[in-house]
């Protein structure tokens, strides 16, 4: 009999330990299939980061390091210039890329470095109990914005797709999200084509997921994926916002 669906290669055993409904295993497998397509997986290197996918380095059977809160990005920079012939990713959220790690990654962008970024978006501090997130949504509630988050007092959203995809050194900047099939499917693409941009050196790529994260919005996971469209979508349109041509 054909085999016509399995496990990716680039996935070990190990079962997930994300809340129900939460889309970080679907992105996980994602990026695993295309490493196994792309057949670059003894050759890549990820970097896990401070957050729920702290433990990422049990799920990718692929070479993996642990980075401080925020770090990621230069990490993988300096391997990738050490050893340039390998495939370096990070998994961040948007705790951990855009509040402590925003220095880093906007370098890392500015200076065009040969690393893709997986940058999954749920608008929340997820592993520490739902704060409010640099991300988070004007009048979202969180437990550090009770309120909702005002404008006046917490400021705006940070899109940090679009302001990556101004740089110079940033080579292929995409927003997706796992929602439902359609949108899964996209996101494979772009991860994989910001996999390609950087075997090919073009530059700095990342690939922005909007992600849910039922047990801090205290809803159910199918009531998740429709707070998803109907709230963060408008905010953070989805599609490609960056992409430079080969050399």
């Amino acid at each position: 009999m054909k085999t016509v669906f399995k496990k990716p290669e680039s996935l070990t055993d190990a079962k997930f330990h994300y809340c129900p409904g939460c889309t970080h295993g679907i992105v996980h497998r994602l990026m695993a299939e295309c490493m196994d397509e792309l057949n670059i997986r003894e050759s890549t290197i990820g970097i896990c980061p401070v957050g729920c996918s702290v433990l990422a380095y049990d799920y990718f059977n692929c070479d993996m390091l642990e980075a401080a809160h925020g770090r990621a990005p230069a990490i993988a920079a300096a391997i990738k210039r050490l050893m340039p012939d390998r495939t370096l990713f990070t998994y961040q959220g948007d705790g951990d890329l855009a509040s402590i790690g925003m220095g880093e990654i906007v370098h890392a962008s500015v200076r065009g470095e040969k690393i893709t970024v997986i940058f999954i978006n749920n608008t929340v501090y997820g592993m520490t109990g739902g704060q409010m997130a640099p991300t988070t949504l004007l009048g979202q509630v969180t437990t550090t914005s009770p309120y909702g988050r005002s404008k006046d007092n917490e400021g705006y959203p940070a899109k940090m797709a679009e302001l990556l995809a101004q740089n110079e050194g940033s080579a292929y900047i995409c927003r997706t999200a796992v929602n439902n099939p359609s949108n899964v499917i996209k996101t494979k693409k772009a991860i994989k084509k910001a996999l390609q941009t950087q075997i090919k050196g073009v530059g700095f790529s990342m690939v922005e997921v909007l992600s849910t994260c039922p047990t801090n919005w205290g809803l159910s996971p199918l009531d998740s994926m429709k707070w998803l469209e109907d709230n963060m979508i408008p905010y953070y349109p989805l599609g490609e916002l960056k992409v430079k041509e080969d050399k």
